[in-house]
């Protein structure tokens, strides 16, 4: 118990400092709370959310962020191929909200688990933002905390646990809301908007 006591400032301070980097509108978010909404596979998204950002804070922690800084290469591909992904999703996204049929849809025209969960993976790793905010800037901080950066790290996973639990499953309290085809319209196009402005970020820097 006291050594836990030692390290627990550590901890919180990952909780925190992990919560600050990903409750912010952006691409993944808003694809969770879409699957929220929609009440299917979400554990499944979750589950990919929080697992993919665990993996890339330890690889933070352990000290990759210094080796990712020294390919600016690796990451202008990974930025092309974010802006490509995210401009097809706001396309789609889009017709979904524009579309004469946009809201009617036949139980066989729905994506599978495996293609929700597909499309997650590639709004998590296809984003260059989440490299430079979990392995270089989150492993940096978390080398401040010495032999207690794990713990930092740690914190920090258990913050994308909570928050995108939290995203994910809360969002079906505001179902109610989207009884209504209007509001699944205008989700529709806020999530084509975000898509589209990332996007552009991403090509434009």
């Amino acid at each position: 118990m006291p050594r836990f006591v030692g390290v627990l400032p550590s901890l919180l301070a990952g909780l925190g400092f992990g919560l600050s980097l990903i409750v912010a509108i952006g691409a993944q978010n808003a694809f969770v709370l879409r699957q929220g909404l929609d009440g299917r596979y979400v554990g499944g998204v979750v589950l990919v959310c929080a697992a993919s950002d665990a993996l890339l804070i330890g690889l933070g922690v352990a000290g990759l962020g210094s080796l990712v800084s020294r390919m600016p290469t690796l990451l202008d591909v990974v930025r092309v191929a974010g802006a490509l992904f995210l401009a097809g999703y706001a396309v789609l996204a889009a017709r979904r909200a524009l579309g004469p049929a946009a809201l009617v849809v036949e139980p066989q025209g729905l994506p599978s688990r495996r293609q929700v969960l597909l499309t997650c993976l590639a709004l998590t790793w296809l984003n260059p933002h989440v490299y430079l905010d979990t392995v270089l800037l989150l492993g940096t901080v978390a080398g401040t905390h010495g032999e207690a950066r794990w713990w930092f790290g740690a914190g920090a996973a258990l913050g994308s646990v909570l928050w995108f639990t939290a995203l994910g499953y809360g969002a079906g309290r505001l179902r109610p809301a989207f009884a209504k085809p209007v509001a699944w319209r205008v989700l529709d196009l806020l999530i084509a908007t975000t898509m589209a402005a990332i996007a552009v970020s991403l090509v434009t820097k």
